[in-house]
């Protein structure tokens, strides 16, 4: 089967295994990911963050690795239909995306 194209929505403090663990996933397996962020360019880094649970049923927000965008989202949002999958990494992205602009 060749490799299915798929978009991952990122924005500033994603739950870094949210963009890892699926990214290298889905590479391991054959298909392409394309790494985007609003207002960011391929080749910018984005900040990700890690939530650990400290118990008593709270958890800490702490800063993870730079996370590496590989397109430019105005590029990608110019050609949708190339996309067989659309993913949107959790943790603090999605608040980013929705509040953009």
């Amino acid at each position: 089967m060749p490799g299915k194209k798929i978009l991952m929505l990122t924005g500033e403090f994603t739950e870094e295994y949210e963009i890892f663990v699926y990214q290298q996933a889905m590479e391991a397996v054959g298909h392409i990911v394309h790494v985007v962020c609003p207002d960011k360019n391929a080749g910018d880094l984005i900040k990700t963050s890690l939530h650990d649970f400290e118990g008593d049923q709270t958890y800490t927000e702490k800063p993870g690795h730079y996370a590496l965008l590989n397109k430019t989202f105005s590029e990608a949002e110019r050609q949708l239909d190339q996309y067989h999958a659309v993913y949107c990494a959790g943790g603090r992205g999605p608040e980013y995306i929705r509040t953009d602009k």
